[in-house]
């Protein structure tokens, strides 16, 4: 049995996050039965994308900001090209823009498959890792990787790789697959299709945390199609703008304790942005399986247990699964696969939503098309405001458990976002000291 700590002064330190794409660590201090300090330390060092982008000139940002993220480049792509489009005045053919969304399902699908299945799951089953959870359910394993095996076929087929693609450009591709390169796809789809079902029911029964949050939902809206690559900015408190729109309203601070910037709102609120944003906002987009899905597995319209975040995504799992489907079937190769961007000088911008959350472009071109300035603006910066806040509820309520279990509580809490500093595997050298 785990022992019980009081409710007294302690501090639980997590020191660093390992198999991450950042470093950080986590720190709740409490006194006297109050959590008084929560703080989310990002002490990776700056890569300088933004920086480094200016004088560049305007088709190099689909490469270059693709190297951000490992699991989610097509975001970077798709955020980038929508934003020096804008710039350039140009808007590509309906036939590019599906197959720009067929390509973010593949991403969708392997990223969503990696975090419930060996990033996130093992949290609810108290292993440490996904081998161990293995041990356990070998099969449930074994099933998020045929998915995230799917996923990554996609993107070859469509990006040229599964990792930071080559086949996008600005304007659209340097080659479009042919109909039967795609159609050699449809049955592992299917296949994929159905796994996922059968992981929304297992993950639908995992053991959740009591907790709700009103959070302030932030996400793209499309008025045909649950939003992934294209649409507005809406909000559940009545936002609706566009790429601009959200670039001037969210406001980034720079705190001492981290290099990751943290955004507010209008300069003053914090938000949430993915799969609880997107499916609160959006789910009368989803399809009707993903619906059933989602009902079978007790969700409602709007869900405010972060913890339940993974069941929201295995939701959008099937949905992006589906929606590979019908793009494939209706695919027309796009003749040409690129519309020309000739370089004029302007300021365009660019949302898309990552698989954990809204990620927008900001970029000035001089008249030559070369970069003058760019801004990016990732989901984590957008939610370690929520993060902390989540972190600090969550504490709050839990100060009777064991120092152990009250630090693994407060890890699982961080891994709700699948944060892109970490792509959540698990934290390390988690020590609890009492004061």
């Amino acid at each position: 049995m785990t022992h019980q700590r009081p409710a007294d002064s302690r501090t639980v330190h997590v020191e660093g996050l390992a198999r991450v794409e950042g470093e950080g660590s986590l720190l709740v201090e409490v006194r006297d039965g109050t959590v008084e300090t929560v703080e989310l330390e990002i002490f990776e060092p700056p890569r300088f994308f933004e920086a480094f982008l200016r004088g560049r000139r305007h088709t190099e940002p689909p490469d270059i900001t693709a190297r951000i993220c490992g699991i989610c480049p097509v975001a970077y792509q798709t955020s980038a090209c929508l934003a020096i489009e804008e710039a350039c005045g140009v808007s590509v053919t309906d036939e590019i823009a599906a197959l720009r969304r067929l390509l973010y399902c593949g991403e969708w699908i392997q990223s969503h498959a990696l975090h419930i299945h060996f990033l996130h799951a093992p949290d609810f089953f108290g292993c440490e890792d996904a081998v161990e959870l293995a041990g356990l359910d070998l099969p449930a394993v074994q099933r998020g990787l045929e998915i995230k095996k799917v996923g990554n076929h996609l993107m070859e087929v469509v990006g040229g790789r599964a990792i930071h693609p080559v086949n996008v450009r600005v304007g659209g591709f340097y080659r479009t697959p042919s109909r039967e390169e795609l159609g050699a796809l449809v049955e592992p789809l299917r296949r994929a299709r159905d796994a996922a079902l059968t992981s929304v029911q297992w993950v639908a029964g995992f053991e959740f945390p009591d907790i709700e949050i009103d959070y302030r939902f932030v996400a793209l809206r499309h008025p045909d199609y649950y939003a992934i690559e294209s649409g507005r900015i809406v909000s559940s408190e009545g936002l609706d703008v566009d790429a601009k729109g959200i670039s001037d309203l969210v406001v980034e601070d720079h705190v001492a304790r981290s290099n990751a910037l943290h955004a507010r709102l209008g300069g003053k609120d914090m938000y949430l942005t993915g799969p609880l944003s997107r499916y609160a906002l959006n789910y009368g987009q989803l399809s009707p399986l993903a619906h059933e899905a989602a009902t079978a597995a007790g969700l409602g319209t709007v869900c405010n247990n972060p913890f339940k975040s993974i069941t929201v995504r295995a939701v959008e799992l099937v949905y992006a699964c589906e929606e590979a489907l019908r793009l494939i079937e209706a695919y027309e190769p796009p003749d040409p696969p690129a519309v020309a961007v000739p370089a004029r000088a302007g300021i365009g911008y660019g949302a898309s939503e990552a698989p954990r959350g809204l990620l927008f472009h900001r970029y000035e071109l001089d008249s030559e098309g070369l970069i003058l300035a760019a801004r990016i603006v990732p989901p984590t910066s957008q939610n370690l405001l929520c993060m902390e806040d989540d972190l600090r509820r969550v504490a709050q309520a839990n100060l009777s458990l064991s120092d152990e279990r009250l630090g693994w509580l407060c890890e699982q809490t961080v891994r709700n976002y699948d944060p892109c500093i970490s792509c959540a595997t698990h934290f390390l050298d988690v020590s609890v000291e009492r004061r």
